[in-house]
């Protein structure tokens, strides 16, 4: 009996620990190599709502028929999702593990007839990044949640494969919105997608790209809010992504109540990471005589919910006294 064996959004899983979407998975060659390496299942590079819409705004300034936007807009559309169709059939078939399309937007025009082509073209599971900051002064108050709500009962309605939401971490109560997408048919949610790090120079007093990797210290958000909403919300799979930078973080967010982690940083910066994370976990639980990882998935969830803001501030005292 393989040990790692695990089930995320409803697909039997080697391994817990998945490739994340990114530049490391943006080509089958890629993908055969990490499916080859341990990984659980592989998160295609997302297909961006914004390139696509970039790609088509260069078109019609280059042609200079600003009435023809909307054809060149869905000739990039088409285009693009072409290149992403024939992405998941190349790695689909040289993956023995589940392949998962991603798609990265933040309005739900035309995604859920992708979505449908995206099932077609044979992925095993769909993720939707929905990425926006709001900023607007007359901003009414859930519009940001409801358009995750939005997005997903559109994309149900043409998908049968499991549909996965990775969240942002600027949400007030991310519980509220993972019982929602649950109600509405989820199979799971990732906690948290990682938005772009701005910095400052100040030299040259611009703005300039901060650190791209994620830290080690990144992983105590999503750790408290898996453990906090897999106890409240028990019917949907979680996933830790962001400060996964260790086997010993793997351990954790699966003690925390995940199912899966979600890995890029950690590979980028050592590419035998899934085998080192899996031997490790392996040894652990071997260690621990742990014989599957359902016997101690969700152990350290928080489970006192009642008592959890008293709990936060209390160590947070604790914190600052010892420090």
């Amino acid at each position: 009996m393989n040990r790692l064996e695990c089930v995320f959004a409803g697909l039997a899983l080697k391994s817990p620990v998945i490739v994340s979407s990114s530049g490391l998975t943006d080509s089958a060659e890629k993908n055969r190599r990490w499916s080859e390496c341990g990984a659980g299942a592989i998160v295609l590079k997302s297909l961006f709502e914004e390139q696509i819409s970039a790609e088509a705004e260069k078109l019609e300034d280059f042609s200079g028929y600003p009435e023809g936007s909307e054809y060149l807009k869905e000739y990039v559309r088409a285009h693009r999702l072409s290149e992403y169709l024939s992405l998941i059939r190349e790695s689909k078939s040289v993956c023995s593990v589940p392949v998962i399309a991603s798609v990265s937007c933040y309005t739900d025009s035309g995604w859920a007839d992708f979505a449908a082509r995206i099932e077609e073209a044979g992925a095993d599971a769909l993720e939707i990044n929905v990425m926006a900051l709001w900023a607007d002064k007359e901003y009414t108050y859930g519009l940001h949640e409801q358009r995750h709500i939005d997005i997903l009962k559109h994309v149900k309605k043409v998908v049968q494969i499991p549909v996965i939401v990775k969240l942002g971490n600027n949400l007030s109560n991310p519980v509220a919105l993972i019982n929602q997408l649950y109600a509405n048919g989820a199979a799971a949610v990732v906690l948290f997608n990682r938005f772009y790090q701005p910095d400052i120079d100040i030299d040259s007093m611009e703005y300039v790209t901060g650190d791209v990797f994620t830290h080690p210290s990144d992983l105590s958000t999503p750790l408290r809010w898996i453990g906090i909403a897999s106890s409240l919300v028990g019917g949907i799979d979680y996933a830790a992504s962001g400060g996964v930078s260790s086997s010993e973080a793997v351990v954790k967010a699966l003690l925390a109540g995940a199912s899966a982690v979600e890995v890029c940083s950690a590979i980028y910066k050592d590419a035998d990471f899934i085998g080192k994370a899996n031997r490790f976990l392996n040894a652990w639980m071997e260690r621990n005589g742990f014989e599957k990882i359902a016997q101690f998935k969700g152990k350290l969830s928080n489970r006192d919910l009642k008592g959890i803001n008293a709990f936060e501030r209390v160590q947070f005292l604790k914190y600052f006294d010892e420090h």
